[in-house]
């Protein structure tokens, strides 16, 4: 037998948001319908190199997808010339347990995070949103800007990091996907009074104050991905309705890790999954008054789910390379 390969390119020239959204919502709603398996990441942590390594297994039985991705995340790459993340995915086959692919899970991976935020803005923010903050100015700012993009009509972008250049840089990328204006800056505060604020940084404590929260802001809460990560300023947490990817994840890994360690806030304060929201077994957003924030810690199953829309794809259009496997 033989497994098909799929280098990074291939991955890029298979895969759009759109597709990744599609997808992604796909497997949070399966997940709301209680038909994935997936155990909670694991971990071996390098602290001699300031970095990780995660392995992250899923089934989505209603799309007969399965699989593992193995995935880092060392912030100093970024001085060593590499990705701060790197990734592979490996398919199996549900019936037989081959594996039926191989494929970078780099860029798959900064596409699935952009695309779980737009679902979350889809279903937690207002209607209306039109203005957008940034605070961190890297890969994964320019993914979640792309998704946003998808769902609403953006008219202002903010974007806040420590590095003008970075803003800039990202400021330009973007000016090929999305209209509208944009506003650069190092200070965190000038971003937040927007419909919709995006956190993206590895930061270990609380980067954005309660008091530059306005009522009925939505928050997608992505940089915390590991116990002890922290953007968000738990006073924010305490007034929001948060929802997170998992609930097991979230607790020893996303933005509520530290407040619930601390006994800032409790297990009860957590709203609901996305999978929940997507699924319609709770509301979402009520009124325009509510500040939202969803708690992304980055989900197998959504790992799994875009892998396979890529597969399908690349297979269509006669990507990659067979190896041979037995």
């Amino acid at each position: 037998m033989e497994i098909l390969w799929l280098s990074e390119e291939d991955v890029k020239a298979s895969l759009s948001m759109e597709e990744t959204i599609e997808a992604v919502e796909e497997a949070f709603r399966e997940e709301g319908l209680g038909t994935v398996q997936m155990p909670p990441k694991s971990y071996l942590l390098y602290k001699k190199y300031n970095g990780d390594l995660r392995t992250m297994p899923a089934y989505l039985e209603g799309m007969e997808a399965t699989g593992v991705k193995v995935v880092n995340v060392h912030p100093d790459n970024r001085g060593r010339g590499l990705p701060t993340v790197m990734a592979l995915v490996v398919l199996n086959s549900p019936k037989t347990g081959a594996p039926t692919a191989v494929m970078g899970g780099t860029f798959l991976t900064s596409m699935r995070t952009g695309a779980s935020g737009a679902i979350a803005a889809k279903y937690l923010a207002r209607k209306n949103c039109r203005t957008v903050g940034l605070v961190g100015a890297g890969a994964q700012g320019k993914t979640q800007l792309m998704g946003l993009a998808e769902v609403f009509e953006i008219e202002n972008v903010k974007i806040a990091d420590v590095s003008l250049d970075r803003c800039r840089a990202l400021e330009e990328e973007a000016t090929a996907f999305i209209d509208a204006t944009f506003e650069i800056s190092t200070d965190i505060e000038d971003v937040c009074d927007v419909d919709i604020l995006v956190t993206t940084t590895p930061s270990r404590k609380p980067l954005v104050k309660d008091d530059w929260i306005r009522v009925g802001t939505h928050i997608n809460a992505i940089g915390a991905d590991a116990a002890g990560k922290e953007e968000l300023d738990p006073a924010i947490l305490k007034r929001a309705k948060v929802v997170v990817d998992d609930i097991v994840q979230a607790t020893h890994s996303g933005e509520v890790n530290v407040p619930l360690s601390e006994g800032v806030i409790a297990p009860g304060d957590i709203y609901a999954t996305i999978g929940e929201v997507v699924a319609r077994k709770v509301p979402g957003r009520k009124d325009d008054d509510e500040i939202t924030v969803f708690d992304s810690t980055g989900l197998a199953i959504q790992d799994v789910a875009t892998a396979l829309r890529v597969y399908r794809t690349a297979v269509e259009k006669g990507l990659g390379r067979r190896l041979p496997f037995l």
